[in-house]
This record gives structure tokens, C-alpha cells and sequence, in this order.
């Protein structure tokens, strides 16, 4: 047994996990009440607004739900700080209404629609330190307690008290300096940043490594600055953002007395009868129940992404997929909840509409990451998919909406998730790039030959494999990687390394040791597909990531990407030449197809002054709509 002297309370590593899960549980809280309110919220004239107050509203939608796309930001360097520090990141929570304890007696949240009383909540939740604003009226706490307080330390770790988010998260910041401070930074931050999100799977702002006390505290920082506690001079910050709302709630409610900006949805809505009936709202209107049941149900199963998500090491396609899908399911459900905040709660409760519960599992730990996980997903994104179409059945279009969504999002996991117990070792081999055409240049041709009468010659093979469509082919010093699926047949490999690619010839085809490697890496870089990709094996820097972002817009051809891409959702490379015809069986990558239909397009954007973007490069997110263009998202320049 170890001789280890017992840190102070402050500094155990226990004690910061559970202060931790609870700043996860109540930036998620948040997240959930600004979701609630911003769906509860009318939509234009249509929902009897006048023009001016439609216009304020759909303002307030919208900052609503950036607001909560914050809040999720927040959490994620929430997680990704718990983490860094060794520990499974709390993506579970308790159910509304929360019960006295769980947070300090000032800190109150429970759903509730959007109205004065509500903005007033969120004002106060969001207050900078030593503000004098009002909780808003309906959220006193029950009762007055501290937590905490005792005499003497304990090794149990026990919630303590703080006034605003701010002072919690100032105290977090403490802790982490005393853990460092007591056993070193590499100590503290010793978790593996592989399971941490990064700007490679979301484009969030808190999806940040954290591999040290100065990332961390960072983190902390930029939550406080936006959201919570934020200085009263902190432009854009949610406080003032709420601010901004109030003002203008109130003036048109001056102008317009009878001025109502949303559906009265009920306050705590439950699905089922409450044992403790105070405070909450059963629903009981079948159609209600079957909208709030399915919203329920995909906001349970986009926790389970985001688990398993941190389950999974990174960068890789199968973490990309797993957050991207939790995203999406993110889309399904906003047109759930406003549906629901729309129907009648039921006969129990004729004031008040109904409300998505936002009710959690019992357990939303990750799945074990392999093939069972996978199927756990598929087969659940195919129930709430079929759920769906039920639901669409009576026209509405929220409901088409989200059905429409579930059903992609069904299609996807089952197309990308890999449910075979391990990937096969060999298969058929791919379809290998065009030969050298005919007239190409004499010493090409040579080359080609001289090269296959090389390998015949030696008698050994390089080490080959082939596994979902790549095939790799193993060097001495590099390890080469073709994916048949990508190659748009522009010979830049057989014409370029006619030694190591060898067309037109029978049984291997790529010999990554036939010539020097650093000649080999620049060929692999001129490929513009991405067919060619390859690992260095002699410690060399590997493919650099491109400095500016670019898409070339190829004569009658595709278009052509450099970039970090992120293409439907899952890291692609640094290259690739996606289709623009239409005509593509291998959507979205181009297959050659603008031949075949007779393609014509110009390949020169219009001409025009621009300016330099300030930042060139970072991930460059492609998402391919469904019989549509290509939705793009990061810097680029064309």
C-alpha cells in the first residue's frame, strides 16, 4: 500500500467531479428552460401577433435559442473540463420540477412558458454579481435552507451554497488552482483528450481540449463572461441579451395591454398522474401525450449520443457521426415542442396548453462503444422514426416536420453505423484508378512497366488489406490507403508515382516503397479526391492541415475541396471533389458521371472584389441536403 498524504477537502479530485455534475446539471436545466420558453412562443400574424409584435417575437425566438445553444456550449466544456480531470462527464439530470436541495434555495428552475414573470427568471438566474433584480414572480424557492456549512471537513463530497451561477463557478476555478497546487498539473489533468469534444465533432464554441489549469480556468472564464454572472457591461452577454427582451416586452405591452407573445403551455407538464400533484401539470390530451412522448424520446436518445460520443476516442468518424445525429435529433424536437406548447393540456387542466417534459432516462450513462452500442442506436432512431409517421398522419406540420427529420436521421445511422462484430481483413479489391491513357507520355508507360517487372521480380508483395471499400497497403516507412469510392480517376498517381501505382496490371498494384517517400507524400497531396491518403511510419509530420480553406470549382467537373473536412457529419480528410452535376450514384462524391450525362458548367466563379476573410482555415462542415445542394459551413474561399 501507497504512503499518500490526504489533501485538503478542496483539493480531492472527488469533491471537484461532483461540483462538476452539478454545474453539467444546471447549465442543462438552463438549456432545457430557454428551449421550453422559446417554443411556447407564437409564430407571426398567423397566431394573432400584429406586424410589429411578430416581428419583436421572432426576435426573441431567436435569442432564446441561441442563448440555449450557448448553454449547450457551456456544457460541453463542462464535460470536457470533468474529463481532463479523469472523470465520465454527467449528462443525466433530475426531472422537473427540481426538489428543494438539489441547488441552492435561491437557484430555481422549473418550465414555464414564456411571459413577464418567466423573462424575469431568467434575468435573475443570469444576474452579475451583486445585482439588486428580483426573482421573478411564481419562482419563489419552497423554502429557505443552506447547504453545506458544516463544521469540519468530510470526505463526502456535499453541495455547496453560492448565490449566482458566477460565485459557483469562481469557486470551481479555486478548487481546480488547489488541485494543481497539491499534485502538480500533470497529475490533475491527466485524462485522455481523445474523449473530449473538439471543433473536429461541433462547431461549439466550448468544445475546447482541456489539457491544463490555464485551459480549464479559460473555460470557466468564457462561460461567466457569456452567460452567468457576466459584468454589467458585458455586451452580448445573456444577461443583457434578457435585458434587451424586457424592454421591448414591455413597451409594446404599454402600446397593446392585451399584447400576449405566447400559448399559455403549462408549468411543469408530466406524462404521467404525479404522485405529488403540487406544481406540475398532468397531460392528458392523447394527442398532446403522443407529441410530448416522441419529443421526450428523441431528446433521451440525443443524450445517449453525446454519452457514448465521450466513450469514443477522437478524431474519428464513428464520434463525428454519434454527436452529428445528436444534433440532428436536436432538430426534431424544437418542432415537437412548439406542437405540443399548442394542444390542450387536458380536461384536468383546461387554462393551461400542454408542453414537452423534457423528461430524462433513469440512467443516460454511455454504452459500452462496439457493435451492440451501434445497434442500440439504430434500432431506436427506427422507433422513433415509425413513432413519427403516426404522429404526421393528421397533417400538421410541425409534425411532418420533425417526422421528415426522424426518418433522415433513421437512414443515416443505419447507412454509417457498423454493427459487424469487426471489420473484414480482406475482400475483393477496389476498383483501382484509369490506366495511363493512350498517347501518355513514353516514360510514364516505361516507368509503369519497369515497375511491375520489379515486384515480379522480388517475388514479395507488400502487406495488404482491405476493409469498408479502402484498401491499405503497408511500406516500409509509409502506409498508403486508397479508397475506390473517391478516386474521379485524374491520374495524378499512376502518371505522377508510375512505380508505386501500377496500371493495368494484375494481383498487387501499390508498392509504397518504390520510391523516396517525401516525393511519394507530394504526389498523395495532388490528388484531389482524397482517393490517395497515407500515414508516415518514419516519425515524419503527417498530411499538414491546409493554411486556407478552398474549393475549386472544376471546368464541367466537380467541385474540389481543401480543407479539414467534415462531410456529412464525420471527418473526411483534407480532400475531396464532391458532386455538382446531380448525376453522381455515389452522392455526394463525384463518380464520373458528368461524362456520361454531357455536363457542361463553367469552372470560373464570378469575378469581384472581395475581402480577406480574417480567419482561413478550421473545420469546413459539408452537409448534403437530400436531392439538393451542398449546405457549407465554416471559412472558405473559392
Amino acid at each position: 500500500m501507497n504512503d499518500v498524504t490526504p489533501a485538503p477537502a478542496l483539493t480531492q479530485r472527488e469533491v471537484l467531479l461532483h461540483a462538476l455534475y452539478e454545474a453539467a446539471e444546471l447549465e442543462h436545466n438552463l438549456m432545457c428552460t430557454y428551449l421550453y420558453a422559446a417554443a411556447s412562443l407564437r409564430d407571426g400574424e398567423r397566431e394573432g401577433l400584429g406586424v410589429e409584435e411578430a416581428a419583436a417575437v421572432r426576435r426573441w425566438r431567436q435569442v432564446l435559442l441561441g442563448v440555449a445553444i450557448e448553454e449547450m456550449g457551456h456544457l460541453a466544456a463542462v464535460w470536457n473540463i470533468t474529463s481532463g480531470l479523469g472523470g465520465s462527464p454527467r449528462f443525466g439530470r433530475t426531472n422537473f420540477p427540481l426538489d428543494p436541495g438539489l441547488l441552492p434555495a435561491s437557484v430555481v428552475v422549473k418550465l414555464a412558458p414564456f411571459n413577464a414573470h418567466t423573462l424575469q427568471h431568467f434575468v435573475f438566474l443570469e444576474r452579475p454579481h451583486g445585482s439588486t433584480e428580483p426573482e421573478g414572480g411564481g419562482f419563489a424557492y419552497e423554502r429557505s435552507y443552506v447547504r453545506g456549512g458544516t463544521s469540519g471537513a468530510r470526505l463526502t463530497p456535499m453541495g455547496v451554497n453560492y448565490d449566482t451561477v458566477g460565485d459557483f463557478y469562481a469557486a470551481l476555478g479555486e478548487g481546480l488552482r488547489a488541485l494543481v497546487a497539491h499534485c502538480g498539473e500533470a497529475n490533475a489533468f491527466d485524462g485522455d483528450r481523445a474523449l473530449q469534444l473538439s471543433p473536429e465533432e461541433v462547431n461549439l464554441p466550448g468544445a475546447r481540449h482541456v489539457v491544463c489549469l490555464k485551459t480549464a480556468l479559460a473555460a470557466f472564464a468564457a462561460i461567466v463572461e457569456q452567460g452567468e454572472g457576466a459584468p454589467r457591461d458585458s455586451v452580448g452577454s445573456h444577461y443583457q441579451k434578457f435585458l434587451g427582451i424586457r424592454a421591448e416586452l414591455q413597451a409594446l405591452t404599454e402600446r397593446n395591454p392585451a399584447f400576449a407573445p405566447a400559448f399559455p403551455a403549462a408549468t411543469n407538464p408530466v406524462l404521467r398522474r404525479p404522485p405529488r400533484p403540487e406544481g406540475r401539470v398532468w397531460l392528458e390530451n392523447p394527442d398532446a401525450v403522443a407529441t410530448v412522448d416522441l419529443a421526450n424520446a428523441c431528446y433521451g436518445l440525443m443524450l445517449r449520443l453525446l454519452a457514448y460520443a465521450y466513450a469514443v476516442r477522437g478524431p474519428s468518424a464513428e464520434k463525428s457521426l454519434a454527436v452529428d445525429l445528436a444534433i440532428g435529433l436536436m432538430q426534431a424536437v424544437m418542432p415537437l415542442a412548439e406542437r405540443a406548447a399548442r394542444l390542450p393540456a387536458g380536461p384536468s387542466n383546461p387554462q393551461c396548453n400542454a408542453g414537452m417534459s423534457f423528461i430524462t432516462l433513469r440512467d443516460s450513462a454511455a454504452l459500452p462503444p462496439g457493435p451492440a452500442a451501434r445497434r442500440v442506436f439504430v434500432e431506436r432512431f427506427a422507433q422513433l422514426a415509425e413513432g413519427a409517421a403516426a404522429l404526421r398522419a393528421g397533417g400538421d406540420a410541425r409534425a411532418v416536420a420533425a417526422a421528415d427529420q426522424l426518418a433522415s436521421l433513421a437512414s443515416r445511422a443505419q447507412q454509417r453505423f457498423d454493427l459487424t462484430p469487426a471489420a473484414a481483413t480482406s475482400a475483393a479489391p477496389a476498383a483501382r484508378p484509369q490506366g495511363v491513357a493512350t498517347g501518355a507520355a513514353p516514360e510514364a508507360a516505361a516507368g509503369a512497366a519497369a515497375g511491375a517487372d520489379a515486384a515480379a521480380a522480388s517475388g514479395a508483395a507488400p502487406a495488404s488489406t482491405v476493409s469498408g471499400g479502402v484498401e491499405t497497403v503497408q511500406g516500409e516507412r509509409i502506409e498508403l490507403a486508397f479508397e475506390a469510392r473517391r478516386c474521379i480517376h485524374s491520374r495524378f498517381c499512376v502518371t505522377g508515382a508510375p512505380k508505386v501505382f501500377l496500371a493495368n496490371v494484375k494481383g498487387p498494384w501499390i508498392h509504397p516503397d518504390a520510391m523516396p517517400v517525401e516525393r511519394l507524400v507530394e504526389v498523395a497531396h495532388a490528388c484531389p479526391s482524397g482517393a490517395i491518403r497515407y500515414r508516415r511510419k518514419d516519425g515524419a509530420p503527417e498530411e499538414p492541415v491546409p493554411p486556407v480553406n478552398l474549393a475549386s470549382v472544376r471546368e464541367g467537373g466537380p467541385y474540389a475541396f481543401r480543407a479539414q473536412l467534415q462531410i456529412d457529419g464525420a471527418a473526411a480528410g483534407f480532400r475531396a471533389t464532391l458532386c455538382r452535376c446531380g448525376a453522381s450514384k455515389n452522392k455526394p462524391y463525384c463518380d464520373g458521371s458528368h461524362h456520361e450525362i454531357g455536363f457542361t458548367a463553367t469552372g470560373e466563379p464570378p469575378s469581384g472584389k472581395t475581402d480577406v476573410l480574417p480567419v482561413r482555415d478550421g473545420v469546413l462542415a459539408i452537409d448534403p441536403q437530400a436531392n439538393g445542394p451542398l449546405r457549407v459551413r465554416g471559412n472558405l474561399e473559392i
